[in-house]
């Protein structure tokens, strides 16, 4: 809507949408997200479909104290979610400022977004939309595994 009407600000708003829709779509934690570099998706033989996102790899997991950044492999499970990733790196993410650089979610000022920037534009997004206050970016990791437990996915895999 906001690219529709000409107005400044579409791109981070488009960036917000898909970063967003990404930490849902592997249930991942806000630094995880906001980490995470172009480089940190490959294929998935047993998901061709999902072409270059098939696999989401994790580098700045949750790490116990004293301990290095956990790394982990998400597997993609909605087809969606390499189509917006494919759209977002091929055609929206090259006309940032600093597209140039590894950073997956750029800033307009810097090389990679912030993590009160994600805690700002969630809580701004969820207040315009009228959802609970309660909800936070870290809502998005459990409606992902509660969504696919719902869809009958193995608890094993989840």
């Amino acid at each position: 809507r906001v690219r529709g009407r000409g107005r400044k600000g579409w791109l981070p708003a488009f960036r917000d949408a898909m970063l967003f829709k990404t930490a849902y779509a592997f249930g991942l934690r806000r630094n995880e997200t906001r980490m995470l570099d172009t480089a940190d998706f490959g294929r998935n033989p047993e998901g061709a479909e999902f072409g270059e996102f098939g696999i989401c790899y994790v580098r700045h997991g949750k790490a116990k104290k004293g301990s290095p950044p956990k790394r982990r492999s998400v597997l993609t499970v909605w087809e969606w979610s390499a189509e917006i990733l494919d759209q977002w790196t091929s055609e929206v993410r090259p006309a940032m400022r600093h597209a140039d650089g590894p950073a997956l979610w750029p800033s307009e000022r810097g090389r990679r977004v912030g993590l009160q920037r994600l805690d700002s534009r969630f809580a701004a997004y969820r207040d315009d939309l009228g959802l609970d206050p309660v909800l936070d970016f870290h809502s998005l990791r459990r409606s992902y595994v509660t969504h696919l437990i719902e869809d009958g996915m193995d608890p094993l895999f989840v």
